[in-house]
């Protein structure tokens, strides 16, 4: 059986084209979005690659989502932390409420979406977790 990777925010953006090379290398990959349902059922239908609809930012939905993902395809070997949100705009101007946002889905998601699979990985003796940044963390 071929290795399972999940990349978040898999359905859109650089995302989708790390999910398609996945797949195109030979792993069974699966792919998490938040919001746009209707883009990530047509990422679905061309692709083959089921799709898993949670808040990476809410750590009960992200384990019920690696849930259903192994239910779905199997064990999850390879982790891509890929999912992120951008709030643009003048620091003075940002509110409290968009800052946590930025950061429970940008950094929090590293440990939630980590959390539900490194003890299996752990467990199996292989595991990959790669976390992808955007330049706006610099």
């Amino acid at each position: 059986m071929g290795k399972v990777a999940l990349v978040t925010g898999g359905t859109r953006g650089i995302g989708a084209a790390i999910a398609r090379g996945l797949q195109a290398a030979g792993y069974t990959v699966a792919a998490s979005f938040a919001g746009n349902v209707e883009k990530a059922h047509a990422f679905q239908a061309e692709t083959g690659i089921p799709v898993f609809q949670w808040d990476v930012s809410d750590a009960e939905a992200c384990e019920a989502g690696v849930r259903a993902v192994e239910l779905a395809v199997g064990p999850i070997d390879i982790l891509v932390n890929n999912a992120g949100i951008t709030r643009d705009g003048w620091f003075h101007k940002m509110d409290q409420a968009q800052w946590s946002s930025v950061m429970r889905t940008n950094l929090d998601s590293m440990f939630t979406m980590t959390r539900p699979v490194i003890e299996g990985m752990r467990e199996r003796g292989f595991g990959r977790i790669v976390n992808i940044s955007s330049i706006n963390a610099q």
